[in-house]
């Protein structure tokens, strides 16, 4: 691996992307040169000695590179990546979406996290998705529509961030994306396709967000430039006020109109619920692996307590010795996701409404027991959540959480890092759109049941409630408490077997980020064992059935990005199964 300095315009990394996307960036460079001078590979390694990030777009890298060129700090550059992935990423996070961050203070040796999870208006009841006569609404009921949307927190988690940690000034933050917004983006092959799939039924339905990407009836294609003078004139309003317009001003009136006035089933979103949001600085979540430390977000995520759960119960299975493809590793990964996932549908919920017992979650004797379930040889089918000492009547969640996130992961100048996970929900939200952003539909990650079994669902929905992700932005350090590795992934509640399986191939398998992230997937999420297809593990399908498993195989959509910290070197990773890029100096 080399580091390979290019003096050359984004428009040619664009370029190297289309050869994974099959699709021609040729005249990219007529409509727009960004002037970073960076270290661009497309989908390999990248070295580099003092800053990186790594995001899910070109545009979106290369606004939170500048920043880093500018001196800037970690927190500095995640908000510039948010600004433009609004924009140019906008059926997978933005400003109306939330996020999980974490956040690493090099200089006083600080782990926090910073809740930007969305919350369910202060007028919503355990019945939100349930008729007046008792039925619960289908995903496609569910998702679209103003009844969907929680308050958004991901700016006011930010600001936080930024008041605590930025160096540069908030407004010089939008300077990228105002330009963007107004002089118009290049949309890639991705935006196209899942705009031509019409994953989300709320695109065609709701005239706004319709109009807006099938402009004169005809989906917006890949190559062509897509302007949002609205969205412009939003980020103009929060660079010189904060988040004041957000919140509590003109910005947040016209959200609450937006929402209790959809087209498809309208919400109830209040002003009060706008300015009465704050984001929450929570302690993380860690747990040891061989001699490493991983930490991640603590509830109302469930990512980071899952993730430390499969990686403890397969320690004892070292895993370093043993080959990733080996159909018994492979059915060791799948049995420990059994085991979290069952726990995470029984316990996992926003730990200020509930009783979360993390630290029995995490406990090595609880894990260990966990563990001893494991057979090498055969898969043990549903598991059950784990008897706790304190036993707590939940019944098991049946909440919706679809795969249309994003990640990033930065490490600035000054050795700080962030891990951020960021949403809207299901690809391009509840499709309510105001003002050139969309809204999340994150209330369908609660559960839409309140009750199962006769008992109380932890992760029902109640007023001003965050309800439960498996968000899982992760950061591992080393035994001297040295950063190790950031890592995290979109994927929907797959993210966790995402974000375990790259951690494994770091630290286990000594591969480097970009490596771990093309390792092939294999998810479990407590029911059929789902294969990545088109890759090496397909061979395996018939042993891992011979074993008991139920198999599928899917393309399975991981967004890795990772930064691994490796003698003084920052190593930058990208997954090909996106069009994510890593850029470092």
């Amino acid at each position: 691996m080399k580091k390979v300095l290019i003096k050359k315009k984004l428009y040619k990394a664009l370029s190297i992307l289309s050869i994974f996307c099959g699709v021609s960036y040729a005249q990219t460079h007529e409509i727009r040169e960004p002037e970073a001078t960076v270290a661009i590979t497309a989908k390999q390694a990248v070295l580099a000695d003092k800053y990186m990030v790594v995001a899910a777009n070109p545009y979106a890298s290369e606004a939170g590179f500048n920043i880093l060129q500018q001196g800037g700090s970690a927190i500095d550059a995640a908000i510039a990546v948010q600004l433009v992935l609004t924009l140019v990423e906008p059926q997978s996070s933005g400003i109306g979406g939330g996020a999980f961050i974490l956040h690493w203070d090099q200089k006083q040796k600080d782990l926090t996290t910073f809740d930007g999870r969305e919350t369910a208006p202060a007028k919503a009841t355990s019945e939100l998705f349930v008729d007046a006569n008792g039925k619960v609404a289908s995903w496609r009921e569910a998702v679209v529509g103003g009844r969907s949307v929680g308050v958004p927190g991901v700016l006011a988690a930010l600001k936080m961030a930024h008041d605590q940690h930025g160096k540069l000034a908030w407004e010089l933050l939008f300077k990228d994306a105002i330009k963007l917004a107004e002089q118009g983006f290049v949309v890639s092959p991705r935006l196209e396709k899942l705009l031509t799939l019409q994953m989300n039924p709320g695109v065609q339905l709701l005239p706004t967000i319709r109009h807006y990407f099938f402009p004169e009836g005809n989906v917006v294609k890949a190559g062509t430039v897509l302007k949002n003078p609205a969205l412009a004139n939003v980020y103009k309003s929060l660079a010189e006020k904060g988040t004041a317009p957000f919140y509590e001003g003109w910005i947040a009136e016209k959200i609450v109109k937006a929402v209790n006035n959809s087209p498809v089933a309208p919400g109830l979103l209040a002003l009060n619920d706008l300015s009465s949001y704050q984001p929450k600085q929570r302690t993380a979540v860690c747990g040891p692996y061989r001699e490493y430390k991983v930490c991640g977000m603590g509830p109302p995520s469930s990512g980071g307590i899952a993730v430390i759960q499969i990686l403890s119960m397969l320690e004892p299975f070292k895993l370093n010795e043993r080959k990733f493809s080996d159909p018994q590793t492979l059915n060791l990964f799948a049995q420990s996701s059994r085991l979290a996932f069952a726990d995470r549908e029984m316990y996992l919920a926003d730990s200020d409404f509930v009783q979360v017992p993390t630290e029995e979650l995490l406990d090595a004797s609880y894990l260990k027991e966990r563990s001893s379930l494991i057979s090498l040889d055969k898969d043990m089918g549903r598991a059950e959540a784990g008897q706790l000492t304190t036993p707590l009547a939940y019944a098991e969640n049946d909440s919706f959480e679809l795969p249309s996130t994003s990640h990033v992961s930065i490490v600035d100048q000054y050795g700080n890092a962030i891990s951020m996970t960021t949403s809207v929900e299901m690809a391009f939200g509840s499709a309510v759109m105001v003002e050139g952003f969309i809204l999340n539909n994150q209330l369908t990650d609660f559960a839409l049941s309140p009750k199962r079994q006769g008992k109380m669902v932890a992760n029902r929905v109640e007023a001003n409630k965050r309800p439960r992700s498996s968000m899982a932005p992760s950061m591992v350090f080393n035994k001297d408490n040295s950063l190790k590795l950031v890592v995290g992934s979109p994927g929907g509640s797959r993210i966790i077997d995402y974000v375990a399986e790259t951690i494994i191939g770091v630290l286990d398998w000594q591969l480097n980020p970009q490596e771990a992230i093309n390792l092939p997937k294999i998810t479990n999420r407590n029911g059929g064992t789902a294969l990545e297809q088109g890759t090496i593990l397909v061979q395996h399908a018939d042993k891992l059935e011979k074993m008991g498993h139920k198999i599928s195989l899917r393309d399975l959509n991981s967004g890795l990005h990772a930064i691994e910290i490796k003698k003084g070197k920052l190593i930058g990773g990208a997954d090909p199964r996106r069009e994510g890029l890593a850029l470092g100096h």
